[in-house]
């Protein structure tokens, strides 16, 4: 019989489990949007990278995973430095798994929410939807043609989708003022292997302005284009970057990722 508690040895058994994503299909698509943008939407200790304000953005479809049933997902990034690292950080993730919004939330602090995510390959085109509150905010449009788009450049491409994610991790208080915890940098590394298919595309997006999820806010300067891979990827444990102090009050205009924005 099944119990809400775990023994010891059932705990022990998950130590060593790793985050395994197999046979995943996943269209990067990156753009360049105005500095500025990048400024505001940065929290301390994240500082934006000089000459660089690059947006990425994947929606993938996972098959299998090692630890939940296959489901959709996607995210959106802006590129940023600490430390002399680079790396991307999420301002969105939405997925289509109860559980695997759980685990990204709780123990990542990654900013998912269940949505609607339509993810299409058929006649060398890939086709991206994501629908939240009857909201379509982002579509991504992908001709599988070997090239990016006219402007764009694969050394732009390479830098946006970065090996190493940012986040930042947080509980607020139960009564409303401030934080329970101490908000936290978390750096995250995702590699990836056996990669059975990788092409470069050409592409376009469509963002709607939406206020519980305002991707829209991250506008096209220049469309650089997108990349189609499947591959088996493997989110490896995050470090807790503690030395990195974050200032609560300050953090607090940026707390609001996880959750929709009804004011009325």
């Amino acid at each position: 019989m099944y119990s809400f508690t775990k023994t010891m040895e059932q705990i022990m058994s998950l130590r060593e489990k790793k985050t395994i994503f197999y046979g995943a299909e996943t269209l990067n698509t990156v753009w360049e949007t105005k500095p500025e943008v990048i400024a505001k939407l940065l929290p301390a200790p994240l500082k934006p990278v000089k000459d660089k304000p690059l947006v990425s953005t994947f929606v993938a479809n996972y098959p299998k995973t090692s630890f939940a049933p296959g489901y959709k997902e996607a995210g959106l990034f802006i590129l940023a430095e600490c430390n002399g690292v680079i790396g991307r950080y999420c301002l969105s993730m939405p997925i289509t798994d109860g559980m695997a919004m759980s685990m990204g939330r709780e123990v990542c602090g990654l900013p998912k929410k269940m949505a609607t995510i339509d993810f299409e390959v058929k006649d060398g085109k890939v086709i991206g939807k994501i629908n939240r509150n009857g909201i379509e905010f982002f579509t991504v449009s992908a001709d599988l043609s070997g090239k990016l788009n006219k402007d764009g450049k694969i050394e732009e491409l390479n830098d946006a989708i970065t090996d190493y994610m940012y986040n930042i991790t947080y509980a607020k208080s139960a009564d409303g003022c401030g934080f329970l915890l101490s908000p936290t940098l978390i750096k995250q590394k995702l590699a990836i292997a056996d990669i059975t298919e990788n092409k470069l595309a050409t592409s376009t997006v469509v963002l709607t302005d939406s206020p519980h999820d305002p991707w829209a806010e991250l506008e096209v300067v220049r469309m650089i284009g997108s990349q189609y891979i499947v591959s088996t990827n493997t989110l490896e444990p995050g470090e807790n970057l503690y030395f990195n102090k974050i200032d609560p009050m300050g953090f607090v205009p940026y707390s609001f990722t996880k959750w929709d924005w009804w004011t009325k």
